[in-house]
Formats: C-alpha cells, sequence, structure tokens
C-alpha cells in the first residue's frame, strides 16, 4: 500500500486500519464524502481508498515446478466471472491464476471485489500469448485439461494423479480451436438434467473443485 485516503466518518469506523496504516509508514491523507465518490466506483463508497501495488507476478516465478493446481483464462472478457473464479482458485487451495491472451485486467475493480480478498491469496500472473501460457504450464510439469463443452472425456472419467492446469474460455466463445488442440486433455462436464450449459463461473468452480478434492483424497 502507498497511500490510504479517508473520510472522517471512515477514520472513526475503522480506527484499527487507520492506526496500522501509520504504523506500517503508509501516509494518511484525510478526504472529503464528495472526494470519495468520486475516487470509489461503487455507488455507495465506504469512505476508505487506498492506492496499492499491483498483485500480478512475473510468469516466471509464477510457473514453475513443485505447483500442483493451477487455473488458467484464456481471453475471458468479464472482470466479475474472472474474480469469481480467482476466488475459486483460492478456495481449491491453487497455487495460481493466469490470465491468458486478451483476458480482462485482474486489478479491474468489479474483479477485486467481486474475488472477495482472494486476489491476494493464489499467485496471479497475466501472459498476453496464449500458446506461451500452456507452454509454461507444460515446462512446470503441469498437465493441462481443457475446459469444453462437446469433449469426449467427462469429468468423472479423469484421473489427477500429476499436477494439473485447467483451462477455460471465453464465456460467448469457449476455447479456440488451437487451444484445444494444444491442451493434453479436453474435458466436458456431463449433463445430467436438460440445461445445455453451464456459466464460466459455475464450471470452473466444478472442474477446479473435483480436481483439489480428488487429489487431497489421493494423498490422505
Amino acid at each position: 500500500m502507498h497511500e490510504l485516503f479517508v473520510t472522517e466518518r471512515a477514520a472513526a469506523q475503522h480506527q484499527r486500519l487507520v492506526i496500522a496504516a501509520r504504523e506500517a509508514g503508509v501516509p494518511v491523507s484525510p478526504i472529503t464524502d464528495r472526494a470519495a465518490d468520486g475516487l470509489s466506483e461503487t455507488v455507495t463508497p465506504q469512505g476508505i481508498v487506498a492506492v496499492c501495488a499491483h498483485v500480478d507476478r512475473p510468469q516466471e516465478t509464477v510457473l514453475k515446478p513443485g505447483a500442483k493446481l493451477v487455473v488458467v483464462l484464456v481471453d475471458v472478457a468479464d472482470p466479475g466471472n474472472a474474480g469469481t473464479v480467482i476466488r475459486v482458485a483460492d478456495a481449491a487451495g491453487a497455487d495460481a491464476v493466469v490470465l491468458a491472451g486478451d483476458s480482462v485486467d485482474p486489478h479491474n475493480g468489479k474483479c477485486v471485489r467481486a474475488a472477495a480478498g482472494s486476489l491476494f491469496h493464489p499467485a496471479i500472473t497475466r501472459i498476453r500469448d496464449v500458446d506461451a501460457a500452456l507452454k509454461a504450464c507444460s515446462a512446470a510439469g503441469l498437465r493441462t485439461f481443457g475446459a469444453h463443452g462437446y469433449a469426449d472425456t467427462e469429468l468423472d472419467q479423469v484421473t489427477f494423479a500429476e499436477p494439473t492446469a485447467w483451462v477455460f474460455g471465453n464465456e460467448a466463445h469457449g476455447l479456440p480451436q488451437a487451444v484445444l488442440e494444444s491442451v493434453d486433455l479436453a474435458v466436458k462436464i456431463p449433463m445430467y438434467g436438460r440445461a445445455e450449459s453451464l456459466n464460466l463461473a459455475t464450471a470452473a468452480a466444478i472442474c477446479v473443485y473435483t480436481n483439489a478434492m480428488a487429489s487431497r483424497a489421493a494423498t490422505t
């Protein structure tokens, strides 16, 4: 954190936060309610705005041997979806989340709010070149699974004996054909009812948690 801005009301309500910031050497500046409205993206701002360093890291520090579970988002456009998947990855104990291609900036305000604090837990990296992202996962010893609604292999047929990178595509178009041809295995979630598909965040939660629970069961 580089600087903290607080309204008089917020400073009174969150005294411990203000004290902790000052003790950490962070400059704390008072602002008006009107200034807080202008600085915040929300309809009802809390009166606290912080200037912080970016949380994403270089890929070489994130995708390296030893990672057990990684989530890769390819061209994911909606910040709410991206933030929710980051939260899912965190809850499932994933080591890292990769935002590849034209995926949304993880520092987008809506993405940050949807992540609900999880943006600070798994390592986050951005890799513009999707092929390079997949190759980096493979070089780190991760088997790549691409989520695809028309895959031949269903999720309940997959074993999770190796470290895994789950690859999810754009909300409207899914994974490009080139990516599906590059991953080690394309996997679909079986549909037992009449729904045609699942949204990105729900599909990611099912796949990642199935992987995480199977891996934990195998080690206990």
